[in-house]
């Protein structure tokens, strides 16, 4: 994409940036010479050492920086834009998950709302004026029409984490509207791949099934999600900083759909082992379905998913038995 030498001397700024996509974006993004920042503050919802293990490559590259601090932490986030001359910020930090948001909605709340909030009056005071958000297919809910279409009506959240992820939206417009502030609402469908979070099913049931333990197996197995690699969310971000200007919102997906049964069929054959269910009902919060209609992204930002389920799996346990065993054994996570 075209997005790698737009704003090639110009400074980003990851929020979240040691996670799962902003480690690769921010990998991306210094292979192509950009200055990046990232801050992280790096959460105990997983073990710590996998995020230092994300960043491990980019804290040795000259035209990378890192702060551990949350978004939540006006006075810090306040001086990084005052000692940056920071140019756009892709804001990728929340307290993710679907579950466990209803476990904890207050705290969603402060971090997913309260801290983007931050993080737009941050830039308001600093005269940064262009964004990347990160929204979530979660915010159209269990909605009825597929495939899921940016000018669906998604006033109906059945999570906190859903209801969140809308705010920030709707805040995300408020600047735009007031401020004149350029920015891209990207609804981002079930990412997986490498370094993926150890909570996710993919990775949770891989682990499962190579070590012959049970898996949890929500329902009927009927359930269907838009599963989208990690590169291609990578290019789906590049294309969107390249082509930033106004407000928009675009789902980012690869506009098919695999169901669990056959999510643990595809792990079964690329692991080359059974799977053994332990049957359970459906979950609280979990929608039925989530497949994206990419055809605004296609046409706006040139998005263009490149890789199957089965491709993408393949990666992901490649990944899982060469580099996870050796450096997090013993990684702990949100059940």
């Amino acid at each position: 994409m075209d997005a790698t030498i737009k704003y090639k001397k110009k400074l980003l700024l990851i929020t979240g940036g040691a996670g799962f996509i902003g480690s690769y974006l921010a990998e991306k993004l210094l292979y192509f010479n950009y200055d990046v920042i990232v801050i992280d503050n790096l959460d105990p919802f997983y073990d710590r050492k996998m995020k230092v293990n994300n960043i491990s490559k980019a804290v040795i590259k000259k035209n990378y920086k890192f702060f551990e601090v949350d978004i939540l932490d006006k006075l810090s986030l306040n001086e990084i834009f005052s000692n940056n001359n920071i140019y756009l910020v892709i804001h990728l930090a929340a307290k993710a998950g679907v579950r466990p948001s209803i476990e904890d909605p207050l705290g969603y709340y402060n971090t997913n709302v309260i801290g983007t909030l931050n993080v737009l009056e941050a830039m308001k005071e600093n005269g940064c004026k262009k964004m990347i958000f990160a929204s979530s297919s979660s915010v159209y809910g269990n909605n009825k029409k597929v495939p899921f279409s940016e000018t669906d009506i998604v006033d109906n959240p059945i999570s906190p984490y859903a209801a969140t992820k809308k705010a920030g939206e709707l805040l995300c417009h408020t600047y735009h509207h007031l401020y004149g502030f350029d920015i891209f609402c990207l609804r981002f469908f079930t990412v997986y791949g490498p370094r993926q979070r150890p909570d996710l099913a993919i990775y949770k049931f891989a682990k499962l099934i190579m070590e012959g333990k049970s898996i949890p197996f929500y329902g009927a197995g009927n359930t269907e999600r838009d599963y989208t690699f990690i590169e291609d969310i990578i290019d789906g971000i590049l294309g969107a900083v390249n082509h930033l200007k106004g407000f928009d919102i675009l789902n980012l997906g690869e506009s098919k759909t695999i169901s669990l049964a056959k999510m643990v069929s595809v792990l079964e054959n690329t692991i080359g082992a059974k799977a053994i269910l332990e049957k359970l009902p459906s979950q609280p919060g979990d929608v039925d379905r989530t497949f994206a209609d990419i055809s605004k992204a296609r046409m706006k930002i040139g998005y263009k998913p490149k890789y199957s389920f089965e491709a993408g799996i393949n990666k992901f346990i490649d990944w899982y038995k060469n580099t996870h065993e050796k450096i997090n054994e013993n990684t702990t996570y949100h059940k």
